[in-house]
């Protein structure tokens, strides 16, 4: 036996800064992504012909041109499909792989085109001559419902107290309105699938998707075998921001039905703009709203209408908007409060999950009601947030009666408030505006308040599968998808401080579906605390074993077997890891275990709109101040300084990251990135070239951001972390924000200003030529 001397700590183990498992290799071209796998021989090449309607009855497809043309294979179409012709996640067989006798948006897809060549394809699918019957369309909410156009899914209804009495009882009573805008995902690698066909009906396929589990249980239904035949693998994603959570499903059901037709490997990559054009988005809004409330600011009453653009289908509008409602309070305790959704069918692509998934809108939409009573009392809106908190007697309940058990939002802001310096520079803004006339400044200090869990109850479940090999090398293996946000390095740091081995002894292989069954989607910021626990609970059974052998073996309690820094301690000997596994596994000790975990306490009631949909809240604050040219409505954002709440941090490093990632994403959501369709339905910005995300030179000229390291989880989460994919994504708000209080210093900060976004520039110089047309009007009555 070798006996060793203790150390420290291991090497990588949690709450370090530890760098992501693949950065090296993502900034050396090294990753493996989809379309780098080496093809077999005869690989063949898919691309998918578009819907030019954005509503229409097909009369007739002449699809010549296109089978003549050079290396084309085949088409297929909805009558080539085994299953069924559907991928809808919502089951309500409304979403169809190839459209039949009618299309719903401009860029539905309606067949594909099998080739020996991506080029070949591409170019043949263009070739097909299609004969349509227009139908008349809607593109827009507003005009969805005043064409009395169906809702996709049944709406929701939160509310508590009694609005009438609320209203009654406020001093001031305003109403608004706001549009809130889409958003592409516009990930780096864009959808890309790659089936390999196996013995009689299996199939492997290779797809860049958040949900593998979904997908292959979608391949299966649309080929007609079980799931057992489908294997789903993902090694990584170049993004996926919600983007392929469902919208994988389409690519990976067309490359699997044509590898099982044609006996061969088929890779389906669709170009920038057809991606963009034929897959979802983050959904748009248009909220309706009354606030009463008091002359100090304090609400006393909020009836909100939430209508949601959700596309031609269901996808995942039901839960998005849902979310919308739960978000809407923010940070903000409601006495009296109805909340209601609207989830409008319209002749567009079905929108889909994106990061923060409807919450970002509600919060938005509570934030401009918020901004309104501010300005319509003259006050500091910092000043309203604050005295609306959730806190104190009787003022902890949410709108869908969870209660606020856990809320650091106070000690947050006031920790912001200092480190920021927030009232000498709002002071410092105010007099600048004073002096000059042109360039106006804006400062806002917003919080942010976002529950932790999929609504959906099955979802919060996870498994997880580790191997301990005879040299003392783990490999891990779990539901969990990788698109760049660390959850790879983050579950690995959590099997090696369970095995108390340096982190280099831990192997994370990619996620597949033949590993670990039925998982729920990486989304939700669901990933590390769902697959970290189910790792955990893997190394954990594992460790059982040992211990109990250990203690057999040399005859003393389990209480006296301990695993240490790279060894394992019994009674007073240390034996070196790999030799002690070499001992457990010549004894017959199991080395493998699968790991699941499901989150306690929560439960959600959609029909009476009760529940505990949330396991817990993550806080954070930010502080914007921005410049802006009011001749022409552009403007800089000078300066953003962060506190954002991440719990006790599995990795500090990877979660500053996400937290400054996060932010600059929501702040392009609120300011730059703008969906636009034309009359004839098409949706133009549709690339590089026409849709405008953050450059590097957007970002914050003074941009400082830290933890709340203080900050611990109350609830028993993977070693207290907290959630950090979605909660940052808000705090691009203050952007927002700071633009508004820019734009209502033309009229002296008492007239709401209401920026829809995105608040483009144009956006932005209509609001101030309005205020100040506004302003005019009230000094001449």
């Amino acid at each position: 036996m070798n006996v060793m001397q203790p150390i420290d700590r291991i090497r990588g183990g949690v709450h370090e800064k530890e760098k992501h498992e693949s950065g090296h290799k993502h900034v050396s071209g090294t990753a493996e992504y989809i379309d780098d796998i080496p093809e077999p021989a005869g690989t063949l090449h898919g691309y998918i012909g578009l819907s030019a309607r954005a509503h229409a009855e097909i009369l007739s497809i002449d699809f010549a041109e296109v089978s003549a043309s050079a290396g084309v294979v085949g088409i297929l179409t909805a009558d080539e499909i085994p299953g069924e012709n559907d991928i809808s996640p919502a089951h309500k067989h409304d979403d169809p792989v190839f459209a039949t006798g009618k299309v719903e948006f401009h860029g539905q897809p309606i067949f594909a085109v099998i080739a020996t060549s991506r080029d070949a394809a591409r170019r043949a699918a263009a070739k097909a001559k299609i004969d349509y019957r227009d139908l008349p369309h809607v593109t827009d909410v507003q005009e969805a419902a005043a064409a009395n156009y169906p809702l996709v899914i049944d709406p929701l209804k939160l509310e508590r107290g009694d609005i009438n009495a609320g209203f009654a009882k406020a001093r001031n009573v305003i109403q608004g309105e706001m549009r809130i805008g889409g958003q592409d995902h516009f990930y780096l690698e864009g959808h890309i699938s790659f089936a390999i066909p196996g013995e009689d009906d299996e199939v492997t396929v290779f797809a860049s998707t958040q949900h593998p589990s979904e997908t292959q249980h979608m391949v299966a239904q649309v080929l007609g075998v079980p799931s057992n035949a489908v294997t789903v693998n993902v090694r990584r994603m170049g993004g996926g921001f919600g983007g392929k959570e469902t919208q994988a499903n389409l690519f990976a059901a067309v490359a699997a039905m044509a590898a099982r037709k044609y006996r061969r490997a088929v890779k389906i990559r669709p170009d920038r703009d057809d991606d963009m054009t034929a897959t979802g988005k983050r959904h748009d809004f248009h909220v309706d709203y009354k606030i009463g409330f008091d002359e100090d600011g304090r609400i006393e009453a909020v009836d909100a209408v939430f209508a949601a653009r959700c596309g031609f289908s269901a996808d995942l509008s039901g839960p998005v908007t849902d979310r919308a409602l739960f978000h809407a309070d923010n940070c903000y305790f409601y006495p009296n409060v109805r909340l209601r959704s609207r989830p409008m069918k319209t002749n567009t692509v079905s929108n889909t999950a994106f990061r923060g998934f409807g919450g970002p809108q509600g919060m938005v939409g509570g934030e401009r009601m918020i901004e309104d009573i501010a300005y319509t009392l003259g006050k500091d809106p910092l000043e309203i947030r604050k005295r609306n908190f959730y806190g104190g007697e009787g003022r902890n309940l949410t709108p869908y009666h969870q209660t606020v058990e856990d809320n650091i939002i106070g000690r947050i802001i006031e920790e912001l408030e200092t480190s920021a310096d927030y009232a000498a520079r709002r002071e410092a803004v105010l007099a600048f505006n004073r002096e000059n006339r042109v360039i106006k400044r804006g400062i806002a200090l917003t919080p942010v308040k976002f529950g932790i869990s999929f609504t959906k109850t099955e979802y919060n479940q996870a498994g997880a599968l580790v191997h301990v090999y005879t040299d003392g090398s783990i490999h891990l293996n779990h539901g969990g998808t990788e698109m760049g946000q660390g959850l790879y390095t983050k579950v690995a740091q959590v099997a090696a401080d369970e095995f108390q081995v340096d982190l280099d002894r831990i192997k994370v292989t990619a996620t597949s579906t033949g590993k670990v069954p039925n998982t729920s989607a990486t989304a939700a910021s669901s990933g590390s605390d769902l697959n970290g626990m189910a790792a955990a609970n893997a190394a954990q059974q594992i460790k059982a074993r040992l211990v109990s052998f250990a203690a057999e073996r040399y005859g003393v309690s389990e209480a006296d077997v301990a695993f240490e820094p790279n060894v394992v301690r019994i009674g007073s000997e240390r034996i070196s890891f790999p030799e002690f596994i070499k001992m457990a596994y010549t004894a017959r000790v199991q080395l493998s275990a699968a790991g699941f975990y499901k989150t306690p306490k929560i439960h959600w009631n959609r029909s009476e709109g009760r529940g505990r949909p949330f396991y817990y809240y993550a806080y954070g604050a930010s502080c914007s101040e921005v410049s802006v040219d009011t001749l022409t409505g552009e403007y800089q954002v000078d300066r953003t300084d962060i506190i954002h709440d991440v719990g006790r941090s599995l990795n500090p490093a990877l979660d500053l990251g996400q937290v400054e990632g996060a932010f600059v994403q929501g702040m392009g959501w609120l300011t730059t990135e703008e969906l636009w369709w034309d009359a004839n339905g098409r949706l133009r910005t549709h690339a590089p070239s026409t849709y405008k995300i953050p450059l590097a030179s957007d970002r914050p000229r003074i941009f400082n951001v830290r933890l709340a390291e203080w900050s611990v989880n109350r609830e028993e989460t993977i070693r207290r972390s907290k959630a950090v994919g979605e909660p940052p994504f808000m705090l691009g708000i203050s952007v927002l924000e700071a633009i508004s209080m820019a734009a209502a210093s033309v009229a002296e900060y008492r007239i709401p200003p209401r920026i829809d976004a995105p608040a483009t520039p144009e956006r932005v110089l209509m609001a101030i030529e309005r205020l100040r047309g506004n302003a005019a009007t009230e000094t001449t009555r």
